[in-house]
């Protein structure tokens, strides 16, 4: 199973719908917790549903449940937690709220998970599916974009 991630800052929109389209992506799963703020730009969460299913023929789905909640989020952000420090704790919020329970796998299947940072490298959206991938117990053939 093909599983995309993609983030949206410092990507212009033709790059980044480009890449969507190119890579066959059915369905893009919003993983931020805040996706309406006006920085965001095109990629506003009603902006990115429009402009995502017009032009590409992309469903949107908006998944805060596999966003940090707004404590986890606000100390990575704005008070500075170390990444090691933030995964354990990310990881911790996943399995709390039993994601792979509620995911079912099928919607991964061509789906892209979407979040602000450039690369997946210190990013939820790998630790996602990274996490799935270990309590499904496959093997998901993850693209960074």
């Amino acid at each position: 199973m093909t599983t995309f991630t993609i983030g949206h800052t410092r990507t212009p929109a033709r790059e980044f719908f480009g890449k969507l389209s190119n890579a066959g992506v059915r369905r893009v799963i919003d993983v931020r917790l805040k996706n309406t703020s006006a920085l965001t730009g095109y990629a506003r969460k009603d902006d990115l549903a429009y402009l995502l299913e017009s032009f590409a023929g992309i469903h949107y789905a908006h998944t805060p449940e596999l966003s940090p909640d707004e404590g986890l989020f606000d100390d990575y952000k704005k008070n500075g937690l170390p990444w090691t420090e933030y995964e354990p704790r990310f990881l911790a919020l996943m399995e709390a709220r039993e994601i792979e329970r509620k995911v079912d796998p099928a919607l991964l299947e061509n789906a892209c998970l979407l979040c602000a940072e450039k690369t997946p490298h210190q990013c939820h959206r790998r630790l996602v599916l990274e996490y799935l991938q270990d309590k499904w117990g496959v093997e998901l053939d993850i693209v960074h974009l």
